[in-house]
């Protein structure tokens, strides 16, 4: 297995990966699976549980067929009887290794296994803590300090927005359950998952092993401590992001004050990464009086790295205190002491000015750009619905920050552009009115944005199919237009950057040109 840590990641409490494969089997031909899960118990009761409610899938499951026993038993946290259980699966072994407890004609599963579909149609399981297979900020409700979460919104949303190609080397930093080593283990020749929790290293073996992948390298510490000086083609992170008063709990809240432990993520990443390589991180940080929170993250970004930073909501420090102190179950403790962990929450944020905590995304690429002082950093809020997986939008879009750094206006005006696939054109005014007021066009794919464009623009892009360049198109604009066209090729270039930089049009490579 490689490098190991000095504690032992096996802890005594967790089951043993020794005969996985056999479990493995034992699941599938049950058909304990994301398909199979939703077949048995329909549409809501499925999604319910994805909210850790439970009563509609109890009600789903009280036949005896082999799929109902295995949802109560690893799901449900419900005993079921031993024949029943040994009827579907190696009991003995299951029992030895310690994935069941058997007592009195009953047996009880000891952790959570929840069936996960990977993006290529693969059946994988996900092993957590006993109720802790779905959770995070819906509320897990556990104060346990070292508990280990399974499947969340926040890691199927890093999964999603993750650069998917073949790379010699990935690590995964504070691997938790091991949803993105898992992913990671298809596409890169070695994985090293890190994480300060040896639980966490234990849970990450058993996800693999019972998935069907091939093991990490496991090594416990924080941040890049355990790696010394390697380097990696990918590194993902779900770093414990929560601002939060203490460190409480392992899984979300880094110990570090404020938003520091995402800053010195991300600015000790470049260091860490190979050219070309791609880093992608979930983070929280400070909006913060009298600083413009582009400007703290930005401060962020390392020597030598692209960036694109994405910020997707924005709560404001009471709403920000209340979801965490729900996600704990602190909601359902002694009022007065609910109310002293409140007034803990709000005078950390008091003490930092901050107003405010923005969640997002932040990926950064290591380039010859940038290392030569020309980084590409887009920041920008996008609060709106994205389609998952947004791998290759991400990977599309810092190609996309490449091309146009390598071109002048004059190469621009000379280059072929295709309008991108699924790019509506919306014309919006008064009803009956001639002209519209505005044309906007919009993505249905990946960022789905939208863009207002004016009549020069709304032409230019309608009539890119890749037969002619820029430059004669904008001149026969002009034509129909009667604009001066040098005028026009003067004041449009910028408005083609913007619509390359968004996605709305592909530049063809040189000689690439549809035929006309």
């Amino acid at each position: 297995m490689g490098h190991v840590s000095k504690t032992s990641l096996f802890a005594a409490d967790l089951p043993a990966a020794d005969h996985a494969p056999r479990l493995r089997e034992a699941l599938l031909a049950a058909a304990f699976t994301a398909d199979g899960l939703l077949d048995l118990l329909g549409a809501p009761a499925y999604a319910a549980l994805a909210r850790s409610e439970t009563v509609p899938a109890l009600r789903a499951t009280r036949g005896e067929a082999p799929l109902d026993t295995l949802v109560r038993l690893f799901l449900l946290q419900r005993p079921v009887p031993a024949g029943r259980a040994a009827a579907v699966l190696p009991l003995a072994e299951c029992v030895a290794d310690g994935w069941l407890t058997e007592k009195d004609g009953e047996v009880r599963a000891t952790v959570d296994v929840r069936p996960y579909g990977g993006p290529d149609g693969q059946d994988w399981f996900i092993v957590s803590d006993l109720g802790c297979a779905v959770g995070g900020a819906g509320g897990i409700g556990s104060r346990e300090k070292g508990v280990v979460l399974g499947i969340g919104g926040a890691s199927t949303t890093l999964a999603g927005i993750t650069v998917r190609r073949p790379v010699a080397s990935a690590l995964d930093i504070g691997t938790g359950s091991g949803i993105q080593a898992l992913h990671a283990a298809q596409h890169a020749t070695k994985v090293t998952a890190t994480d300060l929790n040896p639980r966490a290293l234990a849970f990450t073996r058993l996800t693999l092993a019972l998935s069907g992948a091939a093991p990490a390298e496991l090594r416990e510490g924080s941040l890049y401590e355990p790696v010394g000086d390697e380097t990696f083609d990918l590194i993902v992170s779900n770093p414990p992001f929560v601002i939060s008063p203490g460190a409480r709990l392992t899984y979300r809240d880094g110990g570090m004050a404020g938003d520091d432990l995402c800053r010195t993520l991300v600015q000790q990443t470049g260091d860490r990464l190979n050219e070309g390589g791609f880093a992608h991180f979930l983070a929280n940080w400070q909006h913060t009086e009298g600083e413009e929170w582009q400007d703290r993250v930005r401060s962020w970004v390392p020597d030598g790295c692209d960036a694109w930073i994405v910020q997707r909501e924005v709560q404001d420090v009471t709403q920000y205190a209340e979801l965490w102190l729900r996600d704990s179950g602190d909601h359902r403790t002694d009022p007065a002491e609910y109310e002293a962990r409140y007034d803990a929450w709000l005078d950390e944020f008091a003490a930092r000015r901050a107003n405010g905590v923005g969640f997002g995304w932040i990926t950064l690429r290591k380039s010859a750009a940038a290392a030569a002082g020309e980084p590409s950093v887009v920041i920008e809020e996008w609060p709106h619905a994205v389609e998952q997986p947004l791998g290759p939008a991400v990977e599309a879009h810092f190609a996309r920050q490449d091309y146009l750094r390598e071109q002048d206006d004059a190469a621009l005006l000379a280059a072929h552009f295709t309008l991108a696939a699924e790019v509506v054109q919306e014309q919006v005014g008064l009803p009956g009115a001639e002209d519209p007021e505005h044309v906007v066009l919009r993505q249905n794919r990946g960022m789905r944005r939208a863009t207002k464009v004016d009549a020069v623009g709304a032409g230019f892009a309608g009539v890119c199919d890749g037969s002619l360049p820029a430059g004669r198109i904008l001149d026969a604009i002009a034509q129909l237009m009667n604009e001066d066209p040098v005028l026009l090729r003067d004041r449009t270039p910028q408005a083609i950057r913007l619509l390359v930089e968004e996605g709305f049009l592909d530049p063809l490579p040189p000689g690439g040109q549809v035929a006309g």
